[in-house]
């Protein structure tokens, strides 16, 4: 099982620099959140093993903020030695999510997963500005992005 700096690396490389686009660190958070999500959806299991703590700016894994914390709101560069091999179907899952979501902003990320019920069921009913490290428990998000899932 890779970690969650593996997934955020992922979506890091993806990022066209020449063409002037970047990302930050609340817009990594989301994505790596998002690739958590769909991984329990599509492939009934996590890509990490790391817990998502429902933060006011949403969704935080802990390991990616210490490592890019410092960026705040800034751009975050590429990581210089991204070659972490995923399997096919991870890989189809974080091609998904990218293209999904790596076009949106983080503010709109923001907003969008701070509507979602595993984001407010995991904030045990605090007030939006209210600080909490709650867990958003894998359950909570399969169960909820499944009712997304055409059949």
């Amino acid at each position: 099982m890779k970690n969650a700096l593996d997934v955020a690396d992922y979506f890091l490389s993806c990022v066209d620099r020449e063409a002037g686009d970047t990302i930050s660190h609340l817009k990594l958070q989301k994505l790596v959140y998002y690739a958590q999500a769909w991984s329990l959806v599509f492939r009934n299991e996590p890509l990490f093993a790391q817990d998502i703590e429902a933060w006011v700016s949403g969704p935080i894994v802990r390991d990616v903020w210490e490592k890019y914390k410092i960026y705040q709101d800034r751009d975050i560069p590429a990581s210089e030695n991204f070659d972490i091999e995923f399997t096919e179907d991870e890989l189809e899952v974080l091609e998904e999510v990218w293209s999904t979501y790596g076009e949106l902003s983080a503010k709109y990320l923001r907003d969008l997963v701070c509507a979602e019920k595993p984001w407010l069921n995991s904030r045990h009913s605090l007030d939006l500005e209210s600080p909490s490290i709650g867990v958003i428990s894998y359950d909570n998000m399969k169960e909820y992005y499944t009712n997304f899932v055409e059949v």
